[in-house]
């Protein structure tokens, strides 16, 4: 595990003076993050690098994880559906289940602290055990800019009761009770999936996939989730190899959360149709090396979501200086300027155009993806994730303020 002075020479030494500059002036604090899997996504991942650190930093951090039954995980994945703007079918017994399973949860976490954290839906009615001293955090990793107007009000009555609340993006907030923060994702550039690999073990780990480098690679890597349109993918991939040889890998796993992932893969292994230069790694939540060698070796990433929270696997593509082209939506529009950092597309056709572009301006490419490198460095990386929180105790300390000198 990287410790915080690691990471100096990576955005420099007053970064890392300014995060102990916050610390020591919150002094003495718990702080518990509670989330709905402990692998598999991007929360997940954020929390294994962020809860260690704020340790580091002399605040007592801890990480609690909600169980749950089928139903459960059922229901809150229709939740994440249905914030995300589809009609979903949710019976009043769905929302039982939902309420039920998380006083379960309520009634054995360690929810005392002085600070709690919820993170997504899936936990958070835990807000109806009571609040005691603590101030509480509704933290919103997904898109809910436009929800289906049924869920968004039941989840509303709970969140409203929240002291704050964190969102990715300005359009995704609400009309809250309570002060709302814009707070982007990040990723660890020293984690396992992020770490510079060498050529010899990025090639080892292809071998291992039984993947050459014959044709040139196009890459998407994510969970396999309708929003994700690894489909729209194939389709793309189809209309460019009419013009230009390549192959596609389209490689991620599921979360212990959600329980739609086998079928939107049996989809997807349904399309393939037998051709031999799609290849398709169902790989489990702690492969992080793999992917890092997956990213490393393509030529181009694809992130063609229709909808997203933020889309991380972006930010570790073009911290892999690699050219991306990404769905423009949700937070990736954030991370991606078309012919600066990558490409923004609105459909299948748009991708495939995207694509041949980059295929066959490797110049264009280059320099995209040296952008994107600097970009993430200076916006998206774990450090500056570790100074909002920070930042965000210490303005609930002062509410009235309106600057905060450190």
């Amino acid at each position: 595990m990287a410790e915080i002075k690691d990471y100096q020479t990576i955005v420099g030494k007053e970064n890392i003076d300014q995060l102990f500059r916050l610390a020591r002036r919150l002094g003495k604090r718990k702080v518990i993050h509670v989330s709905s899997t402990r692998t598999g996504g991007g929360v997940a991942e954020m929390l294994n690098s962020l809860v260690p650190l704020m340790n580091e930093l002399g605040i007592e951090t801890k990480w609690e994880v909600i169980t749950g039954d089928t139903g459960f995980f059922e229901v809150t994945k229709a939740f994440h559906n249905a914030l995300q703007g589809n009609r979903v079918n949710i019976s009043e017994r769905m929302l039982e289940n939902y309420l039920e399973n998380n006083e379960k949860n309520a009634s054995i976490l360690d929810l005392e602290a002085d600070i709690v954290i919820v993170h997504d839906p899936q936990p958070a009615s835990l807000i109806r055990s009571g609040k005691g001293r603590a101030k509480w955090i509704w933290r919103c990793h997904i898109d809910v800019s436009r929800p289906e107007r049924r869920v968004w009000k039941f989840l509303k009555g709970f969140v409203s009761k929240y002291d704050a609340s964190i969102f990715s993006m300005s359009k995704f907030a609400h009309n809250l009770p309570h002060p709302q923060y814009i707070i982007f994702p990040s990723i660890d550039p020293l984690s396992q999936k992020n770490r510079e690999l060498s050529q010899k073990e990025t090639d080892e780990i292809k071998r291992d996939f039984g993947i050459n480098n014959l044709k040139p690679t196009i890459l998407q890597i994510s969970r396999f989730d309708r929003f994700k349109d690894p489909l729209g993918v194939m389709e793309a991939y189809r209309l460019v190899k009419r013009n230009t040889d390549c192959k596609l890998i389209l490689a991620g796993g599921g979360a212990a959360d959600d329980p739609e992932g086998f079928e939107v893969l049996t989809q997807v292994k349904e399309q393939k149709k037998g051709d031999p230069d799609i290849h398709l790694l169902f790989l489990p939540p702690t492969a992080n090396r793999e992917i890092n060698a997956l990213q490393r070796d393509a030529d181009i990433v694809l992130q063609k979501s229709l909808k997203e929270g933020f889309g991380l696997t972006v930010t570790e593509a073009m911290w892999k200086k690699k050219p991306v082209i990404g769905g423009a939506v949700g937070g990736i529009v954030e991370q991606i300027f078309n012919y600066q950092t990558g490409f923004l597309v609105h459909s299948v056709e748009g991708a495939a155009y995207r694509i041949r572009y980059l295929l066959h301006h490797s110049n264009m490419a280059r320099k995209m993806a040296e952008n994107a490198k600097e970009y993430v460095r200076r916006r998206f990386l774990v450090t500056r994730h570790l100074r909002d929180y920070l930042s965000l105790f210490i303005a609930l300390d002062h509410p009235q303020d309106d600057y905060i000198s450190i």
